[in-house]
């Protein structure tokens, strides 16, 4: 008799990037890797390639509001990913949705949710729009097991951009006052490090989480991929600072092994350990 492999699902929230590098499509690529079902809502369409994105066009409320009522109807995810949400619309439906699994008591508990707050693309194109940040803080940000800015996100959460390890460690510190999650401050794009430089804070455990930099290679997707993989991690049962370290060393094999992908890079396909 066959004994079937019982998978543990993993939901992401974010748009769909065409050049596949990031967005939905890094998010499953990342979910399969680490032996997690993943399902997914797209927010919003994107035309873009790893040089600049063309056009954005948000997917309807009716339907994103559909896409996570379906996932959730039959699947229970154990964590939920957010990524690009685009409208303030697109946030309030998120909010009301995985709240009220935690309010009903027909529903599941509420998921385990890394947040990564996507503002703006790496070619600078903006990804959030401005009334949506509001929303982002005062409602999603309180229901997130984890959220993980970069150093422009964390100076719009906290209202100034850290400059060294140091005021990560601060930024750290008051995003989980301010908003009762934890926080992974990503201090890739610090200059005059020889190592990427992450701090991670829960209220009880800080973690300094460092690899050194890969030089030569120009990578999109990154944190798409590094907040997928910690939401892999959760889903599969691993506790919070665990889980950080396993999307920690995930990120930096796959930048480790990139791969060349017309003119440009695309992230290493590595496999669950």
């Amino acid at each position: 008799m066959i004994t079937r492999r019982t998978l543990p699902v993993a939901l992401t929230i974010a748009g769909s990037d065409s050049g596949g590098g990031a967005g939905i499509q890094a998010d499953l690529k990342t979910f399969a890797a680490l032996g997690v079902h993943g399902a997914s809502a797209i927010t919003c369409l994107t035309a873009q390639n790893p040089r600049r994105v063309l056009g954005i066009e948000p997917c309807s409320p009716k339907m994103l509001r559909q896409q996570i009522q379906a996932v959730f109807e039959e699947f229970r995810p154990a964590a939920v990913k957010t990524g690009m949400l685009f409208t303030a619309e697109n946030v309030r439906i998120v909010v009301e949705l995985l709240a009220g699994r935690g309010r009903s008591p027909r529903q599941n508990r509420l998921p385990l949710l890394v947040v990564d707050p996507v503002l703006v693309s790496t070619s600078g194109a903006k990804l959030l729009e401005p009334r949506a940040i509001k929303i982002l803080k005062e409602k999603l940000l309180p229901l997130a097991t984890l959220v993980m800015p970069n150093l422009d996100e964390a100076g719009i959460l906290t209202g100034h951009r850290p400059a060294s390890v140091g005021e990560m460690r601060e930024a750290a510190r008051e995003i989980h006052s301010r908003f009762g999650c934890a926080a992974l401050v990503k201090g890739g794009h610090l200059k005059k490090l020889r190592d990427a430089v992450d701090v991670f804070f829960d209220g009880k455990t800080e973690l300094l989480l460092s690899a050194p930099f890969v030089k030569g290679v120009s990578t999109h997707g990154t944190g798409c991929t590094y907040a997928a993989a910690i939401c892999a991690a959760l889903a599969l049962g691993h506790g919070l600072p665990r889980a950080v370290e396993i999307g920690k060393n995930f990120i930096t094999a796959a930048i480790g092994n990139s791969c060349r992908i017309g003119s440009h890079f695309a992230l290493g396909q590595i496999k669950a350990d």
